[in-house]
């Protein structure tokens, strides 16, 4: 018996997938903000950016009471990404923070090394994030620290 759906090939292995995942939390602990990380395979025809705002909107992270969602985007086989962070976080780190952890991916990413380059930019993203945000007795995880696989 066979099926006529291919089977979907894992981006990350358990323990990568761990490692991001303890990265999302452990980021989100110190602060109210809140990341998520977003894979998939192509961004076809589409700018990564575009694509990040696109799936933000989508998962409804601008509905974060202070505005203060982060989205780590990549498309895999396309080698784009993109971080994009709500008008909350945006206002107080601007484009060059944005784009320089975006660099900081791409060396991990040069050296195949997926996992490690988006834990390393989602604990970056907390620190700013603790810094302008910190975490208080009110705050509640508003989101899913799941990373979300697309197509």
């Amino acid at each position: 018996m066979f099926s006529l759906f291919k089977r979907k090939k894992k981006f990350f292995n358990a323990e990568e997938q761990r490692l991001i995942i303890s990265a999302i939390q452990n980021a989100e602990r110190s602060t109210s903000g809140e990341v998520r990380v977003y894979v998939e395979s192509r961004c076809s025809y589409v700018d990564a950016l575009d694509r990040a705002l696109e799936i933000f909107t989508q998962m409804g992270m601008q509905a974060t009471e202070e505005r203060n969602a982060v989205l780590v985007y990549v498309a895999v086989k396309d080698h784009q990404l993109a971080v994009l962070g709500d008008e909350g976080i945006h206002r107080k780190v601007g484009n060059e923070y944005w784009n320089q952890e975006v660099m900081k991916m791409i060396r991990d990413f040069n050296r195949e090394d997926y996992a490690k380059g988006i834990a390393g930019c989602v604990e970056d993203i907390g620190e700013a994030l603790h810094q302008f945000f910190p975490y208080t007795d009110k705050d509640k995880n508003e989101l899913s620290d799941d990373i979300e696989f697309g197509r």
